[in-house]
């Protein structure tokens, strides 16, 4: 039971930055923006991140940092895809390196150095509860907050009404504007959104999962929420449990090293990647291609059959 608890901890700790930085491109797509730049975006807010903790000692102030550096990502992607009209996949690609190479100058001074991580929560007698108490009432505040996030995004895109506008947009952002709706504002609005949630889980590497910052931490983390996005087919309960697959796909890797199991850790790390392959392939079959494009002045956005 022991190691059975143990595992899930594992689970929901390498889950939560992906559900938090997937959350976040899965209202732009929605609105119809692809952001490629959420790589650079997570390892932005994890030096940020790092760099405000350690210099103010407060997880808080580490975490705003993190959240402040994707937004301000987000603000020159939409700059150059929305303002200038750039392809959104030539723009977030060059998101992506300018922000592993700014990262890596942000956060050279502070390589080696230590902060204390997140506290995680406690609550007499019900933290104490055999596996459940851990699980449930014993994490860090950026579990929780992801969880809350997630309801929060479904709730807003499917019982507000300024959810069925941002929808509306990413659907047919012509008909849209023909209705009145400020589509570049609303698109803009969403890729900042998203900025805020990559940094925010870009935070939580060097905030509550490891407490130090190495360059490149994000190890290709914001590549995976991306595939998540498509994984969850644009759906926030779909994206939970992505979430969690993936992370239990990363825990599993490495209990199957520690075991000295008979499978390559090549084909464990391309466990998630063949899972979203898989599914595509599936989804595709029951369905055919269904969705709508977006105009090539705003690059190449598939939006969900609803």
């Amino acid at each position: 039971m022991g190691l059975l608890e143990a595992i899930v901890l594992s689970v929901l700790a390498a889950s939560t930055p992906l559900m938090l930085a997937a959350a976040g491109e899965l209202v732009a797509e929605r609105a119809g923006v692809l952001n490629l730049g959420l790589e650079g975006m997570m390892i932005m807010g994890a030096a940020c991140g790092f760099a405000g903790a350690y210099s103010a000692g407060s997880v808080i102030v580490g975490a705003l940092a993190g959240i402040l550096a994707g937004m301000l990502m987000a603000a020159l992607f939409a700059a150059l895809a929305l303002g200038l009209a750039v392809n959104q996949v030539a723009a977030g690609l060059a998101l992506t390196i300018f922000g592993a190479g700014l990262s890596g100058l942000i956060g050279a001074g502070f390589v080696g150095e230590r902060i204390e991580t997140a506290p995680h929560l406690h609550l007499p007698l019900l933290t104490d509860l055999p596996f459940a108490g851990r699980i449930l009432f014993g994490q860090d505040g950026f579990v929780y907050a992801s969880l809350a996030l997630m309801a929060g995004i479904w709730w807003f895109l499917h019982r507000t009404r300024a959810g069925l506008i941002l929808r509306a947009v990413g659907d047919n952002h012509i008909s849209a504007h023909a209705l009145g709706h400020p589509v570049l504002r609303i698109r803009a609005l969403a890729a900042l959104f998203g900025g805020a949630c990559a940094g925010l889980g870009g935070a939580y590497l060097p905030l509550a999962y490891t407490p130090f910052f190495t360059p490149g931490m994000t190890a290709g983390r914001g590549w995976i929420a991306l595939a998540l996005v498509v994984f969850a087919s644009w759906r926030p309960g779909r994206l939970v449990a992505g979430a969690w697959l993936f992370g239990a796909v990363t825990i599993l890797q490495l209990h199957a090293q520690a075991m000295s199991l008979p499978v390559p850790p090549q084909f464990m790390s391309a466990l998630p990647y063949l899972a979203t392959v898989a599914v595509l392939v599936a989804i595709s079959r029951q369905r055919g291609v269904k969705g709508a494009a977006a105009p090539a002045s705003l690059g190449l956005v598939f939006v969900p059959d609803r």
